[in-house]
């Protein structure tokens, strides 16, 4: 008897050692998939079993997956999903608990479907859960003690501490591959925003007679805001400032596309410009090239220096702001027609005289729904406040940077502590 009793425990201490031995080698980082069968590998030598398999728990299908199968018929169940409560290990997955089956026959809670369709006989075999932090990872499950043999219920708990150990190293190894994908993701959408960024001009053209600015502030690596100030000929300047529905990455590509028609557009017209042509044309390019349900609101002004005179468009954008120095009143120029890649259609103009000392000013929703933290937007109203103060001062150096400048810190001290949520863009015109 003692005899006995020292040969079991010799066995349990190599049992021991090879469960640290194990622990140690799925502890070390490693290829999602290497991990995984690593984790098989090892529950089959620990407990001298002929196969074992392991599924993963998809939460948001409420579905085990068999990820990899060790011995029988292995390939002809790989393929196949259980759902919660079904078979031994949706039990033991439902149940958060251990089951030990010393005859899996004679238990109704195993399905031998599995068994006719590998052609493999499952006499004994024990399936235990893994969990991280009470949350389900999957489900580990060895089958048929070798050399006819029954499964104990020593290994019963060498398996639940092995399981327990690889639920900790399947979630480190998930949170390795986000935090890979994320540092890539990163660098991918730094890429894009250097690009992006070479959309917008880097310097402003100067016009005689005129002080412009523009600003473009994004909420995020990537914006759905966009403006530019293209130099037609020597006389005419054509202004564009735009926002695209949605964000980030989408919202982008749309941006691209409408500065690539905007450079092919102006190679192929050069100086014989007609701003309601390149509207109209934009415009059934963006309902060929986009979703449905995405669109791109915009204003377009085209500057004649010779007449002072500006051809406004607004293709269903925020009102375009034109202050008089003369009357000291705003007019509203809002002619145009609906989103851009709606629906074709023919856009109207109107055209206004400048006078020395008149502004215009756009912008993008970003800045009049600029939220702070008690959610009050900043509104229209404080905007135009903001802007006709500063343009009332007269600066002579540069009206228009003075007047952008006065209205984004305006939005800043509005916004606060928090988050700007939307891309902010501003365009401010002084003649001067």
């Amino acid at each position: 008897m003692k005899t006995d009793k020292s040969a079991e425990y010799r066995a349990l201490e190599q049992q021991t050692g090879v469960l640290l031995d194990i622990s140690g080698q799925i502890m070390t980082r490693k290829p999602h998939q290497e991990l995984l069968k690593d984790i098989i590998d090892c529950s089959k030598s620990l407990l001298s079993a002929e196969a074992s398999s392991l599924l993963l728990y998809n939460e948001a299908e409420e579905r085990l997956h068999f990820h990899l199968v060790e011995g029988g018929s292995a390939e002809v169940i790989k393929t196949r999903s259980l759902a919660l409560g079904e078979g031994t290990a949706g039990w033991v997955a439902q149940q958060r608990e251990p089951l030990h089956l010393p005859d899996c026959h004679a238990d109704p809670r195993f399905n031998a479907n599995f068994d006719k369709i590998t052609g493999f006989r499952t006499r004994n075999m024990i399936c235990t859960p893994m969990l991280y932090r009470d949350r389900l990872v999957g489900v580990i499950q060895v089958m048929n003690k070798a050399n006819e043999e029954a499964f104990t219920p020593q290994d019963v708990r060498f398996l639940g501490y092995l399981a327990g150990q690889c639920a900790i190293a399947i979630e480190n190894n998930r949170l390795v591959s986000v935090e890979i994908e994320s540092k890539q993701l990163s660098a991918e959408l730094e890429t894009a925003r250097n690009i992006q960024q070479k959309t917008l001009p880097s310097s402003l053209p100067e016009i005689s007679g005129v002080s412009i600015d523009f600003r473009l502030i994004p909420a995020r690596q990537l914006g759905g805001d966009y403006y530019n100030v293209v130099r037609i000929d020597e006389n005419k300047h054509l202004f564009i400032i735009a926002d695209v529905s949605g964000k980030s990455v989408p919202a982008a590509l749309i941006v691209a596309s409408v500065h690539s028609f905007l450079q092919t557009y102006l190679i192929v017209k050069g100086t014989d410009f007609q701003l309601t042509d390149f509207v109209q044309s934009l415009n059934a390019f963006l309902c060929t090239s986009t979703t449905s349900d995405k669109f791109v609101t915009a204003w377009f002004g085209l500057y004649d220096a010779t007449t002072c005179s500006l051809e406004s468009i607004s293709a269903g954008h925020e009102p375009c702001y034109l202050y008089r120095a003369d009357t000291r009143g705003c007019e509203i120029l809002s002619a145009g027609g609906l989103l851009l890649g709606m629906m074709n259609m023919l856009y109207q103009s109107e055209i206004v005289t400048l006078q020395k000392g008149d502004m215009l000013l756009c912008y993008t929703d970003g800045i009049t729904e600029a939220m702070n933290s008690e959610d009050e937007e900043f509104g229209v109203d404080p905007m135009l406040s903001a802007a006709s103060a500063e343009w009332s001062k007269g600066d002579e150096n540069n009206p228009a940077s003075a007047v952008v400048q006065s209205v984004l810190d305006h939005v800043k001290d509005h916004r606060g502590i928090q988050l700007q949520s939307d891309d902010i863009t501003l365009g401010v015109l002084v003649v001067v």
